[in-house]
């Protein structure tokens, strides 16, 4: 494994024709990834797909706009934790966009549903792979009364450079998908944090990076994203490489 790429989505539901392709080429680019639940289902199928491959693990968990009103079953993510291949919990958080209806009353129930999450995984010693949208202060005040207890990574950070730092601070790591390839408002904070709370993900099968813009995203793709981190802080790519794997064992155990 040269690469990692530490948020994916490969269910059948993402790739319901060419999933074995998009595993086959992950591993012909000597790329490993780290694959995302967002429901139970979802969860379920991800240790299903990690424990059959190498280089490949999963994370569990319940995204905030899962359906109307998510919900946490802590009994039967309990019967998924114990997998040696699961590695952290998520992708959990909170996310205001275009939230309608009885408003306060869907963040209520997702802030509720986020600790759930950060809870168990204290309980299981496993780091967090945060969802925040429109939603970094609740987020940050969330994560701050469990200041010490809690670690992981904040997925597609999008937030600025005062908000990255006190993210950092809380024990945070920060990981950018492929816009960073043809969007400059992540330069600044990519340039300004310690590569050691960087990560590089695809978010597949969203957001493809340049050169691929447009077509169906794949975790192969995340060497344009190592790329172009490396080329907007100016350093050598091989080292930044080798900072991101070691960043990835250190955060998640991969």
């Amino acid at each position: 494994m040269k690469y990692i790429d530490i948020h994916s989505h490969l269910c059948l539901s993402d790739y319901p024709v060419d999933q074995a392709t998009v595993i086959a080429n992950l591993h012909k680019n000597e790329v490993g990834t780290i694959i995302i639940g967002t429901t139970l289902e979802d969860s379920q199928e991800v240790v299903k797909i990690a424990e059959q491959n190498d280089n490949i693990w999963a994370c569990i968990g319940v995204h905030p706009k899962e359906g109307r009103v998510p919900v946490f079953d802590e009994n039967e993510f309990t019967k998924l934790v114990i997998s040696p291949k699961v590695v952290a919990i998520g992708e959990c958080g909170l996310d205001y966009f275009k939230l309608d209806g009885n408003i306060e009353k869907i963040k209520e129930i997702q802030k509720k549903v986020f600790i759930q999450q950060i809870e168990f995984s204290i309980k299981h010693n496993k780091p967090l792979m945060i969802h925040t949208r429109d939603s970094y202060d609740d987020t940050y005040e969330i994560l701050n009364n469990y200041r010490g207890q809690v670690r992981g990574n904040l997925h597609f950070f999008a937030g600025n450079l005062g908000q990255a730092k006190k993210f950092i601070d809380l024990g945070f790591t920060l990981s950018f998908t492929g816009v960073i390839t043809f969007a400059r408002n992540y330069d600044e904070v990519i340039k300004n944090i310690p590569l050691d709370k960087i990560h590089a993900e695809t978010d597949a099968p969203f957001v493809a990076p340049v050169p691929y813009r447009g077509q169906k995203n794949e975790p192969s793709y995340v060497i344009e994203v190592y790329k172009k981190i490396a080329e907007i802080r100016g350093e050598n790519l091989e080292q930044v490489r080798l900072q991101m794997l070691k960043n990835a064992q250190s955060v998640f155990g991969v």
